[in-house]
């Protein structure tokens, strides 16, 4: 006996499918269902406003005041004339002629040239060095500055006191630094020191004082004050 119903045709092989089909339908209806919101009429705010309900504002009346305009100047005097007779003498004002002529001389007195007055130079770039005693023999400023620091130097060697160091409790090198200016009568003035201790400071600024009276140095012609630096350097045995 042969099936009535076509193989082929068979619908209980894709139920599973439909099954699926139907599930998902019913999740979608579920959730719109739950996500619907209703509002009542009444408690909807359609932000229409009532113009009767508002009040009436006075506005108030301002009346435009005319400024009234000023008054016009007053008129200028009249200018007073004075009627002379011819018979009477009038006073003529002469007038002089500013016009000079070429014969006219100008006297003019003789200016007096001021000359200009130089601050003091370092000892780096002066033009004419000071003289140091027994540097005289020499001619340019190269040999004079070359001279005079040597003379320097032997000087305060000389008469710098090397012991002072020992007895301060130092050890090592130590080393002073003075500044002075040779002034424009070739004397020292102003002399300043820089020690680590108040009493080498003393010395140092003692021997700088004791330098000899020099030729003073010169800059386009003129006298002028010297700055001079000078670091003495000495050393304390342990």
């Amino acid at each position: 006996m042969e099936p009535k119903k076509n193989p082929k045709k068979d619908l209980n092989k894709k139920s599973f499918l439909f099954f699926q089909i139907g599930l998902a339908l019913m999740l979608g209806v579920s959730l719109i269902m739950i996500e619907w919101k209703t509002y009542d009429k009444e408690a909807i705010d359609t932000g229409t406003v009532n113009l009767n309900l508002l009040d009436e504002e006075d506005v108030p009346i301002t009346e435009m005041q005319k400024t009234p305009p000023p008054p016009p100047p007053p008129p200028p005097a009249p200018e007073v004339i004075e009627v002379v007779e011819d018979d009477s003498d009038v006073e003529e004002v002469e007038i002089e002629s500013t016009e000079t002529t070429q014969e006219e001389v100008i006297e003019v007195e003789e200016v007096e040239e001021v000359e200009e007055e130089i601050g003091d130079v370092p000892f780096s770039v002066i033009e004419s060095v000071p003289v140091f005693p027994g540097c005289e023999q020499y001619d340019t400023n190269d040999e004079r500055k070359k001279c005079m620091s040597q003379k320097i130097s032997k000087f305060v060697n000389d008469n710098f006191n090397k012991d002072l160091g020992s007895d301060l409790g130092l050890s090592g090198i130590n080393r002073v630094y003075v500044q002075f200016k040779i002034n424009k009568n070739g004397e020292i003035v102003n002399v300043r020191a820089r020690a680590p201790h108040p009493r080498l400071q003393t010395e140092g600024e003692r021997v700088i004082k004791k330098l000899p009276k020099m030729k003073p140095g010169k800059q386009r012609g003129q006298s002028v004050g010297v700055l001079y630096s000078l670091p003495i350097t000495f050393q304390v045995q342990d």
